[in-house]
């Protein structure tokens, strides 16, 4: 007689094809839940980002107000970002509420000049800050400022970085927010493939986000957990963490 499979030891890698089902439902939540008039000058950003030729990998329309939504549920007023791209996250967060602040950081120098021209002509300059370097050098510098009172802490944190630092970057993170601050940190699923410890072996971005997983597991100031996610942007994820 076959034995049954064991779903837990098989795991799918390829990605949900684009034009699918999943496109066709976040097209139909665009129509229906998002304004013209309010998300159009957002999208701007997204279109000059991709014009400029930057990678299509910012966060999906829904995704981006998804994250708006969960700092707005915190009264978030200060916001950090840690991967800035071409500023399409951070104008989102901007939206948060007429009081929010944000700080994202971004390790390329053309891109802190596309986001900052982005940011611009979009009407968010004001809100919000592009800093440039190395995110665990400028983490350090913010550090730095919040212990000596010339900044003050955050009360949101967005990462979307290099995965293999992202255990660093949470930890930074952690020391910058305030009790109760809410962390996201983003693909953290990877098309399945988190999942496989023989995947980690081979990917360095793999193996950054399960050490990120596995040792939030064990750190007794932090409440999380990890949501699927398909779009878009295919099969991926996000981990939502709170700091007791």
């Amino acid at each position: 007689m076959a034995q049954p499979s064991n779903p837990s030891t098989h795991v799918a890698y390829d990605a949900l094809p684009r034009d699918g089902l999943p496109v066709a439902v976040d097209n139909y939540i665009k129509k229906n839940l998002h304004s013209a008039t309010y998300h159009n000058p957002l999208e701007t950003i997204r279109e000059a980002s991709l014009r400029a030729g930057l990678p299509d990998i910012a966060c999906s329309e829904p995704q981006a107000k998804f994250l708006m939504l969960q700092a707005r549920m915190c009264n978030a007023k200060r916001i950090l970002e840690v991967g800035t791209l071409g500023g399409y996250s951070a104008a989102w967060f901007a939206t948060t509420s007429p009081e929010t602040k944000v700080t994202t950081i971004e390790v390329d120098e053309d891109r802190v000049a596309l986001a900052r021209q982005n940011l611009e002509k979009a009407g968010f300059s004001r809100q919000v800050e592009v800093l440039h370097g190395r995110a665990i050098a400028v983490l350090q510098d913010i550090k730095e400022q919040v212990q000596n009172h010339k900044r003050e802490v955050f009360d949101f944190a967005f990462i979307d970085a290099n995965k293999q630092d992202n255990l660093d970057y949470f930890k930074l993170a952690l020391e910058l927010t305030k009790d109760r601050a809410v962390i996201i940190v983003d693909n953290v699923v990877r098309n399945g493939r988190v999942a496989s410890a023989e995947e980690a072996e081979k990917d360095d971005a793999i193996k950054g986000t399960r050490d990120l997983i596995e040792s939030i597991g064990r750190m007794e100031n932090v409440v999380a957990t990890a949501m699927q996610t398909v779009g878009e942007k295919n099969y991926d994820g996000f981990l939502i963490a709170m700091k007791k």
